[in-house]
């Protein structure tokens, strides 16, 4: 009895004890501890701003990253009209009243003070309307300032100053395995946050789409509504714009892909002073090094990008590169796929210089190169590349008032036809303009059937069938 005695009171102590030095050391933090603050610019040009630092936070601990970034993420709506038929006179004539009807919804990511947003093209596509609302409820109609298809990035703007924005993290730098927060409107459940780790970086979900895709990818939880909304990390910078999840269901089943920040960023910059965006290259085409063809190639690396052709007057041919040249490396960005280096070519400007890393025979060499703009587009299944042409150059070929360049024919079938001496005015009935008209009819095709009508200089349309 004794025994069982002296046993709860030592118990009774050792609790004490516990207790008391709990109290101590968690109610009592050390003067020089830092505890998490944000630092928000309060300067102009925030859409240029890339944050290097916004608090320092604990790699396990998301509230402080989630309460900022609620406030920054919008509702986005997709409003069409509709004339709703009262009687079968109307149905039949014509008539009736006008209505707003909801045609789709997803999430936006408020990226300036002043009321730019930047969502997915597919969230507002098709719109007659389009309407914004805040976290708070306060609700605006926006106006698509541009879009990009190709990248599925659109950019909005609200009249309001004073905006909860976020800045840009550099998506260069984040890591396979770090923890990642998406937020968005899943479902029509506003302000939902969830959690993930990046799972793998350089993504493209479909090589023959000429999209050249470069996703992050995250086991973060994104579903219908997620679309255009942010990706944080831990320090609350914006890393990407969720886009996309492959499904059987159409629901979350552990894959979620986002459009990196720096390639969203160069985007909108682009949006905003030239109306479109200017796409930068190296000027080389080629193929990815991988388990099958390495062997073959008698090369003793696995991964990299061979090089199979250089562009004439390109900056990779001033450069010195060639053919059979492996490209391993872009400003220390490693490249083992062409969608790594598609991804970080896309947040680069035309102009700006890169070093590049390659081997050649065996020996590794570096040069620099300025980068090219983008003016051709390869149509891959009849093996025609279109480029750009200026108005002046339309009238060569019967005053046409619009159409794109043939600068080269890679079909030997083609070469000596009149298509090489032609312009392309026309892509399944619809008119284009440019390589982006182009490149946006052919990925929204839903047929394998392409009809091109070509222009020759003496005024004379022909629209062939290519199959």
């Amino acid at each position: 009895m004794k025994d069982t005695f002296k046993l709860a009171l030592i118990a009774i102590i050792a609790s004490g004890l516990s207790i008391g030095s709990y109290h101590f050391i968690y109610n009592n933090p050390s003067e020089n501890e830092e505890k998490p603050t944000f630092e928000w610019s309060s300067e102009s040009a925030p859409l240029v701003q890339t944050s290097a630092k916004t608090y320092d936070a604990s790699p396990d601990n998301f509230t402080a990253a989630a309460e900022n970034t609620v406030d920054a993420v919008v509702h986005v709506k997709n409003m069409t009209l509709m004339r709703t038929a009262s009687s079968y006179y109307e149905y039949k004539f014509g008539g009736g009243e006008t209505r707003k009807v909801l045609r789709g919804a997803g999430s936006g990511v408020i990226v300036s003070p002043d009321g730019y947003i930047v969502t997915n093209n597919h969230v507002i596509e098709g719109a007659n309307e389009i309407q914004v609302t805040l976290n708070d409820n306060e609700t605006f109609t926006a106006e698509i300032i541009g879009t990009a298809p190709e990248s599925d990035i659109a950019l909005l703007k609200i009249e309001k100053d004073g905006l909860k924005y976020l800045q840009f993290g550099d998506s260069n730098s984040i890591r396979v395995g770090e923890w990642v927060l998406a937020v968005g409107n899943p479902f029509n459940l506003t302000s939902t946050v969830t959690a993930g780790i990046i799972s793998a970086k350089a993504r493209d979900l479909n090589n023959n789409d000429n999209q050249f895709q470069s996703f992050i990818q995250t086991d973060a939880a994104v579903n219908p509504g997620n679309s255009g909304g942010a990706l944080v990390n831990t320090k609350g910078e914006l890393i990407g714009i969720n886009t996309a999840i492959t499904s059987q269901t159409g629901s979350f089943i552990g894959y979620s892909f986002a459009v990196p920040s720096n390639n969203a960023k160069k985007i909108i910059e682009d949006l905003i002073e030239y109306g479109s965006v200017r796409k930068a290259v190296l000027g080389v085409r080629g193929t990815d090094i991988n388990e099958q063809n390495y062997k073959q190639l008698e090369t003793e690396i696995s991964q990299g990008f061979l090089i199979g052709d250089v562009s004439k007057k390109s900056g990779a041919e001033k450069a010195g590169l060639q053919k059979d040249d492996i490209i391993t490396k872009i400003d220390n960005i490693r490249i083992r796929r062409f969608s790594d280096m598609a991804g970080y070519l896309n947040s680069r400007n035309p102009g700006d210089k890169v070093n590049v890393t390659y081997l050649r025979n065996g020996k590794t060499k570096e040069t620099t190169i300025q980068l090219d703009i983008l003016s051709t587009y390869l149509i891959k299944s009849i093996g025609i590349e279109v480029q750009n042409i200026e108005k002046k150059d339309l009238k060569k070929f019967g005053n046409a008032k619009n159409g794109v360049g043939i600068s080269e024919i890679f079909d030997k079938r083609l070469e000596n036809s009149f298509i090489s001496e032609s312009i392309i005015t026309k892509i399944n009935k619809e008119e284009v303009n440019s390589i982006e008209d182009v490149r946006k009819i052919i990925n929204q095709s839903k047929s394998q059937t392409l009809l091109i009508t070509f222009m020759t200089k003496d005024g004379e349309e022909s629209t062939y069938v290519f199959r």
